[in-house]
């Protein structure tokens, strides 16, 4: 049974975790009332909220900071300051007002080496990374998880807006409640032992409710801005975070159109994204030009008009599958392969560790590097990396 109970849940169908491990939310089952917690841990920002029991000696809760990436840039905006001193003493503060421990880890080095260097290599490969699921995919669900297994937690809470349904062996994934904040897409990778363990308390919610519990327990942080773009990035372009970690990466190379004519040089394959259509360089076209092509080999890139981009075919590999114990060979369902985007209807076709998704409309392609997710009405049934 699940370790989350809804409010009014009767006390009999709950199971009762002796610990849960948080980071985010602190899950509290068969609740009083809500309570809403945000804070800052290190480049990470999480929306929160745990159940109020009456009997506290039932449980032990933990609210864990993560102190991952730390930042002396003076000029970072405030929708990106993630790093601030502040911002933890926010959530010590938090915990100690409502008597729960306050642990911090500090995972610096993990995060740089599962994420911020797969972000690097990434762009100097001509691809265009998912930070966020790295993040989830290595520090949060592995070695964040591993860290609460050790602990004795029976559960993990994280703030993301994504549904878990099923039993404790075989749970499975579906989009949030509130489908402008839901984050089910990145956590594609989470491998189905990790969702067995993991539990998701916000998708149930819509962002503003969460925001007005908050105001309703009257906490001071309830109103901190969200999150924006990649967290990591405190300058207004990833292109000086590549830079600064791997200068070698900026080599001067080819500009082509479609025929392969020569228009012109660039900097380095690090500073384009498939589908770019600003800051190229290139002007005196009759029509607008996008980046169509990245070729590391030969480190040069490709232009083409808006036509040239568009594609029914995606191809992808490293498969993780969450919907079952068959891997289909040919399956209707839906896929996406932007976060921000509706999935749209077409056919699965999986051949072991590779596979395509054939949308029944054109749609802009994306770079190697992202993912296609797909699903069946509001469940996840897996994903994998985009390889062309």
């Amino acid at each position: 049974m699940e370790c989350i109970a809804n409010v009014g849940t009767p006390k009999s169908t709950v199971f009762m975790p002796k610990a849960v491990a948080v980071i985010g939310p602190i899950v509290l089952p068969h609740g009083i009332s809500l309570l809403l917690i945000k804070y800052w841990i290190g480049i990470l920002r999480f929306s929160a909220r745990f159940w109020i029991i009456e009997q506290v000696s039932a449980f032990e809760a933990y609210a864990w900071l993560l102190l991952i990436f730390i930042t002396n840039n003076t000029n970072v905006s405030k929708n990106k300051s993630c790093c601030a001193g502040i911002d933890i003493e926010d959530a010590k503060n938090v915990a100690l007002n409502n008597d729960f421990k306050h642990l911090v880890l500090d995972y610096q080095d993990k995060f740089f080496d599962g994420v911020i260097n797969n972000f690097v290599d990434s762009y100097a490969n001509g691809e265009t990374p998912l930070p966020c699921v790295k993040c989830n995919q290595t520090v949060k669900f592995s070695d964040l998880l591993n860290e609460a297994k050790k602990m004795g937690a029976d559960a993990l809470a994280t703030g993301h807006y994504a549904i878990r349904k099923g039993s404790l062996n075989n749970a499975s994934l579906h989009k949030a409640k509130d489908f402008s904040k839901d984050q089910s897409f990145f956590l594609f990778s989470t491998l189905q032992e990790q969702l067995n363990y993991v539990r998701f308390p916000l998708g149930d919610f819509k962002k503003s409710e969460i925001r007005e519990l908050a105001k309703e327990y009257k906490l001071s942080i309830s109103d901190k801005p969200d999150s924006q773009d990649i967290c990591f990035v405190t300058s207004d372009s990833y292109r000086d975070l590549v830079k600064n970690l791997n200068p070698s990466v900026n080599k001067k190379g080819i500009i082509y159109d479609n025929n392969k004519n020569i228009l012109g040089t660039h900097e380095g394959i690090s500073n384009y994204t498939i589908g770019q259509r600003k800051g190229i360089g290139i002007s005196g076209s009759k029509e607008a030009l996008y980046v169509i092509d990245i070729n590391k080999n030969q480190n040069s890139i490709t232009l083409g008009t808006k036509e040239k981009l568009r594609r029914n075919v995606i191809n992808f590999k490293n498969i993780n599958w969450l919907g079952g114990n068959i891997l289909p060979k040919r399956l209707d369902c839906s896929a996406k392969i932007r976060s921000t985007q509706v999935d749209l209807p077409g056919i699965l076709d999986i051949d072991s560790d590779l596979g395509t998704f054939t949308f029944e409309t054109e749609l802009d392609k994306t770079s190697p590097g992202q993912a296609c997710v797909f699903y069946k009405n509001d469940q996840l049934l897996g994903g994998g990396w985009i390889t062309a």
